[in-house]
Formats: C-alpha cells, sequence, structure tokens
C-alpha cells in the first residue's frame, strides 16, 4: 500500500510496546497492579482476560486515553504520558463497535477520513485500502447494507489510514458471527504482513490460538502468563493418550442398515419393482 508513511519515531530494534510495572486503580477497585509486557514489532500480539481483567484499561492507557497511577509505557519508543500527541501519531485503536458511518457508501467513509487526516489523493488512498480488504465491489454501497464482518473490515481499513505503526483491536470480533469473525481474522493477518504491530485483546482463546504470535493471560490486573503458543502448553503435564470405545452415529447405523447409495447405485433384480 502506497499511502503517505508515518516515519518511525522509535529504535527500530527496540520493541514496539514495552510496559512496566503499570498500575492503575479506581478507589477501592484495583484494576491493573503491576503490568509487565514487551510486543516485537510487526507481530500480532494477544491478550487473553475475562471481562473484568482490565484489557481495555491497559489499552486505554497505552493509547492515551487514561493516565496510569505507576509504573511506565512506550509506544514505538514514545513515552504514553510525556508525549501523549507524539503517541497518538504513531497509533490507531479499533473499539469494540465498528465506528463507520451507515448513511455514507464504504468509499466515501475511507475518503472523509483520509481528507480529516489532509492526506493528499484521498480517493487513491480510499480505493487502495478497499482492495487490500476485499471490499472494492461494495465501495458504492452504503454501509447500512454491509454484514458485521464487511463493517469491522471497514473500520479497520479506516484506521489504517496514515499507516500507524501500531494498531489496538480491542475484542474486534465481538458480536459477530462465525463467517464475519474469520473475515476479520483474515484482515488481522494482512495487517501483520504489510509489517503493522497489532495488540489484540480478546476473550476468545480461539482467536489468540488463530492468529497471535505471542500470547499474554490477563488476571486480576496481572499477567500470569506470557509467551508463544508452544510455551503456554509447555506450563501444562504432557499429554496423555487414552483409548475410547467409539460408540456408532446415527447415521453410520442409518448407512449401515440401508447401504450406501452414495457409493454405487442400487439394482432391482429382473422382474421386480421398487
Amino acid at each position: 500500500m502506497s499511502t503517505e508513511h508515518h516515519a518511525a519515531t522509535g529504535p527500530e530494534r527496540g520493541p514496539a510496546i514495552q510496559v512496566r510495572g503499570l498500575e492503575k486503580s479506581y478507589k477501592e477497585l484495583h484494576v491493573l497492579r503491576g503490568v509487565d509486557l514487551d510486543v516485537a514489532r510487526g507481530s500480532i500480539f494477544a491478550l487473553l482476560g475475562s471481562n473484568g481483567a482490565g484489557k481495555t484499561t491497559l489499552v486505554k492507557i497505552l493509547s492515551t486515553l487514561l493516565r496510569a497511577d505507576a509504573g511506565t509505557a512506550t509506544v514505538d519508543g514514545v513515552d504514553v504520558a510525556g508525549q501523549p500527541a507524539r503517541v497518538r501519531e504513531s497509533i490507531s485503536l479499533t473499539g469494540q463497535f465498528a465506528a463507520v458511518d451507515e448513511i455514507l457508501t464504504g468509499r466515501e467513509n475511507l475518503v472523509l477520513i483520509a481528507r480529516l487526516r489532509h492526506l493528499r489523493e484521498p480517493g487513491r488512498i480510499a480505493d487502495e485500502l478497499l482492495a487490500r480488504f476485499s471490499l472494492t465491489d461494495a465501495a458504492g454501497r452504503r454501509v447500512a447494507t454491509y454484514s458485521g464482518g464487511m463493517r469491522r473490515r471497514l473500520d479497520i481499513a479506516m484506521s489504517l489510514i496514515g499507516d500507524p505503526p501500531v494498531v489496538f483491536l480491542d475484542e474486534p470480533t465481538t458480536g459477530l458471527d462465525p463467517q464475519a469473525r474469520i473475515e476479520v481474522w483474515q484482515a488481522v493477518r494482512e495487517l501483520a504482513r504489510q509489517g503493522t504491530t497489532v495488540l489484540l485483546t480478546t476473550q476468545y482463546l480461539d482467536e489468540a490460538e488463530q492468529l497471535a504470535d505471542r500470547i499474554a493471560i490477563l488476571h486480576r490486573g496481572r499477567i500470569i502468563a506470557d509467551g508463544t503458543l508452544a510455551d503456554l502448553k509447555r506450563l501444562l503435564p504432557p499429554a496423555t493418550v487414552e483409548y475410547v470405545e467409539k460408540q456408532p452415529t446415527l447415521e453410520e447405523i442409518f448407512l449401515a442398515i440401508v447401504g450406501d447409495d452414495r457409493a454405487a447405485p442400487a439394482t432391482t433384480p429382473a422382474g421386480t419393482s421398487n
């Protein structure tokens, strides 16, 4: 994609996101209790946790929407608390609900954001993003006619205008049907292929398993596990092999009784009728 590229502000060899000792409380409620995290550049990092674990709070701090009580965080090499304006130039945040205008067409949504960002050739930028996220055929349709997966892909495409090096996706597939979730997964993989760093929060274990290069589990405000899928699997005892008697399904019983007509056509003896 050839949209205007944001210059890297941090050290290229350092992590895209670095968090040390991050804490956040609301009166007596301790949401984050000392979070440490490193996210490599160009990777997909999944942050797993149940409701109330602190995932969204952490993302809000990293995206400068909330101030931490203690600890430090850098995004693209820039201190979140010290230089929030510079951090905002390097990131994009996509929340749990698609922030698209249903009255406009898909292309008009993209052109609008490109113009608001004062980018040259907003039409070209829009067309390239529509092609990248397989939305070209729907470009002229109002977003109100889009499926959930299409809206989500458009939302992610809008977040990439200006080529931010770091993208936060906060539970991006919440409320989507299985097909729409797969469409969003494909879009997220495409981000990483293009070199974008993705921090993904999710409650869906299969989502992290499908997408993430590295996975962290946030529980009661602390990171209790962090590693690749293979690393996390090694935390459990080795799998044991058990032999279980397999009961036949009703389909197998039916086919055994009547014969499988799909395998060979039935023959009727001469002189008889069906």
